[in-house]
């Protein structure tokens, strides 16, 4: 069974702007790609034209799959989230209890994670660590490094 896919109202846009960049722009010029490399003469001995075909067999996949997300994709209203616990959308700072060190991240959705924005997808082994937990807990969590334990300090939107 296919996995519903929640977003926010700016990650459905985000989705919706790449495949319609996909299929006006990058698929187009793949098409003029191959065009070219076939008035090149024999196919069989044709480097740029293998490439091309590939290109476009790997981006009509990711318009595949990029489709396939979006026809799954269920908007979360954030005006019910619920900050008593740790959930999708809410925006949490933890502190490693090993070393003291402070972390804030907002969890979001696989397909709107971002980790430099500090956008954490709920995905990740320490998110799923954190779900449902309430301000004042510890979790341990195994991550490459070892099991840390992190103390849930703040949660809000």
């Amino acid at each position: 069974m296919d996995e519903i896919a929640y977003v926010t109202e700016e990650g459905l846009k985000k989705l919706k702007e790449e495949l319609e960049h996909l299929t006006t722009v990058e698929r187009p010029a793949i098409s003029s790609q191959i065009a070219d490399a076939r008035d090149k003469g024999d196919l069989s001995e044709n480097a740029e034209y293998a490439a091309a075909k590939e290109a476009q067999g790997l981006l009509e996949i990711k318009i595949t799959r990029l489709i396939n997300t979006l026809s799954k994709v269920r908007i979360i209203d954030e005006s019910k989230i619920n900050l008593s616990t740790v959930q999708i959308l809410t925006r949490i700072k933890i502190r490693n209890k090993k070393n003291g060190e402070m972390m804030e991240y907002t969890l979001v959705s696989e397909t709107e994670a971002d980790l430099k924005a500090g956008k954490l997808s709920v995905g990740t082994p320490i998110a799923r660590g954190l779900l449902g937990k309430k301000v004042g807990d510890t979790v341990k969590i195994q991550v490459p490094s070892g099991t840390i334990p992190f103390e849930i300090v703040e949660i809000s939107k």
